[in-house]
């Protein structure tokens, strides 16, 4: 069962608002006047062939790359304007979760988890190991605090990048292709985290992925994005798409998610 998103805001309380966006690499647009909100506590998951755009728009969100024209408001922030002090703290309410787990090898899950707590002053060690463990509870990774990342299996590590993404207990966490690289089983577990985490904490969640049957089980909200378009060509949730839907890009992505999602 899906996550319910906290209603209480109000349908229309965006916690990201995107305006007129316009994004690409030199002389090539990738993304081209694209206008959309992500609601407080929802699911929002990105989709799209290959060179879409869909990691850019990610990272437009998250304040890495600059737009070439329009704007991205964060919490009513527009994080291309603040300055670098407001930026750190706007950064501090998003965790991410990157395709590789991005777990530095050579320190263990306990201090790579542990991190993000580096920068702030007058936390004692005690609090921290409580942080570290609460967190990686949350994963199920109780018990591997001094495992280093090449001792665990991909889920874990993936799991285990899952928590550092967390330990600052963010309003908003970015997944990109969070299921890139796992087995079914390891796959059905982090689909299952990922809702648990929505409906217990309320944490808006932005998903780019191009794991169908994962997008249909976890998603409030689709957007789906085209390479030709150059910016978005539906949006509704799941069961909106698949009613109705008549763009036959949008219905080979249902119709192919349903048959996996039917496989399993």
């Amino acid at each position: 069962m899906k996550g319910n998103r906290d209603t209480a805001q109000g349908p229309d309380d965006p916690v990201i608002v995107v305006e007129s966006l316009t994004a690409g690499f030199g002389e090539t647009t990738i993304l081209e006047n694209v206008n959309l909100k992500v609601l407080r506590g929802e699911i929002l998951c990105i989709v799209g062939g290959s060179g879409c755009g869909k990691s850019t728009l990610l990272k437009q969100m998250i304040g890495l790359i600059r737009p070439d024209n329009g704007r991205v408001l964060v919490g009513g922030d527009d994080i291309a304007a603040v300055d670098d002090e407001r930026l750190n703290r706007i950064r501090r309410g998003i965790g991410v979760l990157f395709q590789s787990d991005a777990l530095f090898g050579s320190m263990t899950l306990g201090e790579n988890v542990a991190l993000p707590l580096s920068g702030f002053k007058g936390i004692s060690a005690e609090t921290v190991q409580l942080i570290v463990r609460m967190k990686l509870g949350m994963v199920n990774l109780v018990g591997y605090e001094n495992h280093y990342p090449a001792e665990l299996s991909g889920g874990m590590r993936k799991r285990g990048g899952l928590a550092r993404a967390m330990v600052l207990d963010p309003q908003i966490l970015f997944f990109d292709e969070p299921s890139a690289g796992l087995d079914p089983i390891n796959s059905a577990e982090l689909e299952t985290l990922i809702r648990g985490i929505n409906a217990g904490l309320g944490t808006t969640m932005v998903i780019v992925s191009h794991q169908v049957d994962l997008v249909l089980r976890v998603a409030h909200r689709i957007l789906m994005l085209d390479r030709g378009a150059k910016g978005i060509v539906a949006a509704g949730s799941p069961e909106e798409l698949r009613n109705t839907a008549t763009d036959p890009r949008v219905r080979n992505f249902l119709f192919r998610g349903e048959a996996a999602v039917g496989g399993r």
